[in-house]
């Protein structure tokens, strides 16, 4: 790395796959080494973008166009593509063949056409040719702090087009130039820093960026609205969220004024958090006649992480209600129901569009007869494409010596391969059991019962123990009251939902023989997919700028708390320079805070 005219006392220089950055021993920057995870998987997903757009653009030079060709003195009878200028002629219109910055092409006719021309001939079928690739993409990193994730793109991604960097506090900014120049030429020649607030700056290069990625400290809401504009059709939007607990039901009127939605407290909370999330962002993009494609969605540590394509569709959008779901959780059991938003009516072949049919269901459940709690709206549909998964995890394999985290990612990418994509949320087969105070059945047993009662079963890289099936609550819960059959359970009190659901003779006869498909391939090839922590204290850490004191002992760590006196009540602890005057007495040694997202309160699980 470049050292020279860069003072490096006080500085320790951290290395996270081929970038390094300089990082003050003061407080004044966020750096978060658990974030690895995330950096790793979005130089994946970046790879894969990559490699899927020059797929594209192939497919899309290659394509046959059908045209009725204009024969006149001037043009040989046939149709013919021009070499040099990749010109396709219909008659007197030259119509050429343009990359966008996204790959996609777009046909301009000259303005001399007249539509009343004769050009009634018998049609042709042409192969239009572009030649080259498409151009790099141009990548935004639209809260930048340190550079770190900037640099990591510019110098490890392949084919990667400008990386802008941008951040709202200029000794963020100033840090951010710093390590662009201690990482040489390739960063200098890619990366480029700006001081601004990233929202100002996505609304003013609107459809300019063919990424855009999006790592606030909290709530990402503030950013999204400018975020879908700035994203170019067919580009990626690369989203976290990191204050899980109003995602997950611990605030639920702050996640409905963020978000647009309300959370529930079951056990697949964290899976509801990423769908609200989707939710959100496709709500922000159908205000631009926009709309998402979501290829990646996880749940890793603290966070949740979605990737997706954004388009420009005045017609799909149609199709969201149709995406959206309200939840019915019952307040008594683990029975939930999902209530679609809207719906298709199809008649004389032609399609409209429908408010859903409701209530999904009665007052009461009727299994245990309890009420419900309703949620929503959430994504409903897909939240991953099974065919980038599969990309990605390949890529990843194929380059694990260029992973840091690649141990994590690539476990986590095989969870999210061999889940059931169509089916929204999960299942907890020990809460199943706590309901109805009886023994677990095995993970394999259970599975067995719901692949021989005819019914699709997976887990979910959200929790080790969710299982998402097809198959209904009633026969969840038929399943499980023959497993009571042979593993009787003691009398329990009438008004407790158990004794409401065991009161109920099943309708099936479940089958507990073992069954093939009850194993995935990782399993039965005993592949990792859920790994412990690397280390003690891996999760989220103090915001820039704050005093570190006794109460972050949980979070830090002891080490990180050396010379303070933590026995004394009101500990003020370490101040870090709070304006940028300060850090420049502090000679220039400081690193960034994260530009703030209005959530200073916002937490994390």
């Amino acid at each position: 790395m470049v050292s020279d005219g860069v003072d490096l006392h006080g500085y320790t220089i951290i290395k996270e796959g081929e970038a390094e950055i300089l990082m003050h021993s003061s407080n004044t920057v966020f750096y978060n080494k658990a974030q690895v995870n995330n950096r790793d998987m979005s130089i994946a997903v970046l790879r894969a973008f990559i490699k899927k757009r020059k797929e594209e653009h192939a497919g899309i030079s290659n394509r046959k166009v059908k045209s009725n060709c204009y024969i006149n003195e001037a043009i040989p009878p046939s149709c013919s593509t021009s070499e040099e200028a990749n010109l396709v002629v219909f008659g007197e219109a030259n119509i050429k063949a343009n990359v966008t910055t996204n790959g996609i092409h777009e046909e301009q006719a000259n303005e001399n056409v007249d539509a009343s021309d004769d050009i009634s001939n018998k049609p042709d079928t042409i192969l239009v040719k572009a030649h080259g690739e498409p151009n790099p993409p141009k990548v935004l990193e639209a809260l930048a702090a340190s550079g770190l994730r900037a640099l990591r793109y510019a110098r490890e991604v392949d084919g990667i087009g400008p990386v802008v960097a941008v951040d709202n506090d200029e000794a963020s900014v100033k840090s951010c130039k710093r390590n662009i120049r201690f990482n040489g030429s390739i960063a200098c020649s890619k990366v480029e820093a700006y001081h601004g607030d990233a929202r100002v700056y996505m609304l003013t290069h609107q459809k300019e960026f063919d990424v855009v990625d999006l790592d606030p400290y909290g709530a990402p809401s503030v950013f999204l609205d400018s975020a879908v504009q700035s994203v170019a059709d067919g580009g990626i939007l690369m989203c976290t969220a990191t204050d899980m607990a109003v995602l997950c039901g611990g605030n639920g009127e702050a996640c409905y004024s963020k978000y647009g939605s309300y959370p529930l407290k079951g056990k697949y909370c964290h899976e509801m958090a990423l769908r609200i999330l989707l939710a959100c962002i496709e709500s922000h993009a159908n205000r631009y006649k926009r709309h998402i494609v979501p290829i990646l969605s996880v749940q890793m540590d603290f966070y949740v992480r979605v990737f997706v394509r954004i388009f420009t569709s005045a017609s799909a959008i149609k199709n969201t209600p149709l995406k959206l779901s309200y939840v019915y959780q019952c307040v008594g059991c683990d029975s939930f129901h999902l209530q679609s938003v809207g719906r298709t009516v199809t008649k004389n072949k032609s399609v409209k569009f429908a408010p859903g049919f409701g209530p999904a269901v009665s007052q009461e459940c009727s299994d245990c007869g309890k009420k419900f709690n309703m949620g929503g709206p959430i994504w409903a549909a897909p939240m991953h494409d099974q065919e980038w998964v599969l990309s990605v995890l390949t890529n990843v394999k194929a380059m694990k010596d260029r992973y840091p985290a690649y141990e994590k990612i690539s476990a986590v990418l095989t969870s999210i391969s061999e889940e059931l994509h169509d089916v929204p949320l999960f299942l907890s087969l020990h809460s199943l059991c706590a309901t109805l105070k009886c023994t677990s059945p095995s993970a394999v047993v259970f599975r067995s019962a719901v692949v021989n009662a005819g019914y699709r079963i997976s887990g979910t890289h959200v929790n080790p123990l969710g299982l998402k099936t097809d198959a209904t609550m009633d026969v969840i819960w038929d399943i499980m009251r023959c497993w009571i059959k042979i593993h009787p359970v003691k009398a329990q009190p009438r008004d407790q939902s158990g004794s409401a659901i065991l009161s109920k003779e099943p309708f099936i006869q479940a089958n507990f023989a073992r069954a093939v498909s009850s194993l995935s391939k990782a399993q039965v090839k005993k592949v990792a997919r859920f790994l412990p922590n690397p280390e003690s204290h891996w999760g989220p850490k103090v915001r820039a700028g704050r005093k570190i004191t006794s109460k972050h002992l949980s979070l830090l760590g002891p080490e990180a708390l050396n010379g303070l006196d933590i026995s004394k009540k009101g500990n003020t602890g370490i101040d870090a320079p709070t304006s940028y005057e300060e850090q420049e007495e502090e000679d220039d040694k400081s690193e960034p805070k994260r530009q703030k997202t209005g959530d200073e309160s916002a937490s994390c699980s």
